[in-house]
């Protein structure tokens, strides 16, 4: 995206300034320009006299595009103890918020930061029509949220298997739910699978059909739960030997408002 403006001054390096400042450019930034006009003074200091105007001309990057898009929208919101730190790259931008009203930019489950990062790239993805990946952050919410989904998804997949229940969670954005479907697929006998349209969409967690018919091998009935002769579970080695216990007792902290059904 090119944007061109047109900066005016008593003088030449005034009426470059001028430009800066609309660009939003520090004085000591280097650009390129066309002097429009030269300054003329007045006749006697009365008449006449023309500003100079100086035209400066210059590309926007999908990263300057996304900062100040951002930046915009958080003084909208009448935040002011935000501060944005920026890292951009070729391809990439991760922007980093902090202060005391993160609370406000995280929203409920962190519906606004995702609202945010997602109109933020639309922004810059509309630069140069090329894909340009936008991280908005805030400390590290985001690894906070993905492990708290990734523990949810095991206890889930290990609570299917012991009960022989599935369990639907609210609706989630299409990377969160793939984390939980990644968390679950490191739990041998149980299976996600995503149900509903549009912004109802949700992970549904169940016991493997496949696994429980296993189990039950020997006319022994009653799902994981028990412990039969000849070909049941009790003989069945670990699918993953190396797996660390999960610690189910930090269960009451976790995200997600969860339902039985049968």
């Amino acid at each position: 995206m090119i944007k061109e403006v047109i900066g005016t001054g008593e003088t030449e390096l005034e009426a470059l300034a001028d430009a800066k400042a609309q660009l939003g450019l520090g004085e000591d930034d280097e650009v390129e320009f066309e002097l429009i006009q030269r300054p003329e003074k007045k006749v006697l200091g009365l008449f006449g006299g023309k500003e100079a105007k100086v035209k400066v001309i210059v590309k926007e990057t999908p990263g300057d595009a996304a900062e100040t898009f951002l930046k915009d929208v958080i003084a909208a919101m009448n935040l002011t103890n935000i501060t944005v730190e920026v890292e951009k790259n070729e391809d990439n931008a991760v922007f980093n918020i902090e202060g005391d009203d993160v609370g406000y930019i995280i929203g409920r489950r962190g519906e606004t930061l995702d609202a945010l990062q997602y109109l933020t790239s639309l922004v810059a993805n509309h630069v140069d029509n090329s894909y340009f990946k936008i991280t908005v952050n805030t400390g590290n919410y985001r690894e906070k949220r993905e492990k708290t989904l990734e523990i949810l998804g095991r206890k889930l997949a290990f609570k299917a298997i012991k009960t022989g229940k599935k369990s639907s969670l609210e609706p989630m954005n299409p990377y969160e739910r793939r984390i939980i479907h990644t968390s679950v697929q490191n739990v041998r006998g149980a299976i996600s699978w995503s149900e509903g349209e549009g912004s109802s969409r949700h992970v549904v967690i169940g016991p493997d059909p496949k696994e429980r018919r296993r189990y039950s091998k020997g006319g022994r009935s009653g799902g994981y739960n028990r412990r039969g002769r000849g070909d049941g579970y009790s003989k069945r080695p670990a699918p993953n030997p190396d797996r660390k216990p999960i610690d189910e007792s930090n269960g009451g902290g976790l995200y997600g408002r969860i339902t039985n059904t049968d």
